[in-house]
């Protein structure tokens, strides 16, 4: 099931719920991805103004640098920073894999154990002087059972609205209910 959403700065997201079975969901927000004509735009102005300090020195150098500094920076942007997907795979008795996807094709995954997890919540923030909503997995403190030892956010680059976090959150609340009710064997 996808259903479309916005996020925080009013781009649009996409949310696909996959339910895998009883205690297992994957969630994945898309991000829009690169758009070839921005990337085009970014590109040529950068080079125009290379060509532009070319003729005023007369200095080959400029323009091979303008070249070589495009090129690293859209591999660094595309390889380090534009994240097309995040992911939250859900497993009652296992644990919670987030997973971000880069536009370059390489992927980031952390995977926490259930044990660890102490709930998941929707928290609040103040960003540039407006309040965000934000989803993050609260960790058990090993030395205190009603502490907690660590907040991990997610979906931090995506940064839906509250609507498709409360979808969100309401699946792995589901999950975590079951993992509550059915008796863990050790």
């Amino acid at each position: 099931e996808e259903r479309g959403y916005r996020s925080a700065s009013g781009a649009p997201i996409t949310l696909r719920r996959r339910q895998h079975s009883a205690s297992c969901r994957e969630l994945t927000v898309r991000c829009p991805r690169l758009q070839l004509r921005s990337l085009s735009a970014v590109t040529s102005a950068v080079w125009l103004a290379a060509y532009g300090l070319f003729v005023l020195s007369e200095n080959s150098m400029v323009l091979s640098a303008a070249i070589f500094i495009t090129l690293v920076g859209l591999i660094v942007y595309l390889h380090f920073v534009k994240i097309d997907q995040e992911s939250l795979l859900v497993i009652g008795s296992l644990g919670i894999q987030v997973t971000s996807s880069y536009a370059s094709g390489k992927e980031s995954t952390t995977f926490i154990e259930m044990g660890q997890v102490k709930d998941v919540v929707i928290n609040e923030a103040i960003y540039m002087q407006k309040v965000i909503y934000y989803l993050c997995i609260l960790l058990q403190d090993p030395g205190d059972p009603q502490g907690v030892s660590e907040v991990v956010p997610l979906f931090q680059s995506s940064k839906p609205r509250l609507d498709c976090l409360i979808e969100v959150y309401k699946s792995c609340q589901e999950i975590l209910e079951q993992r509550k009710t059915t008796p863990q064997s050790s």
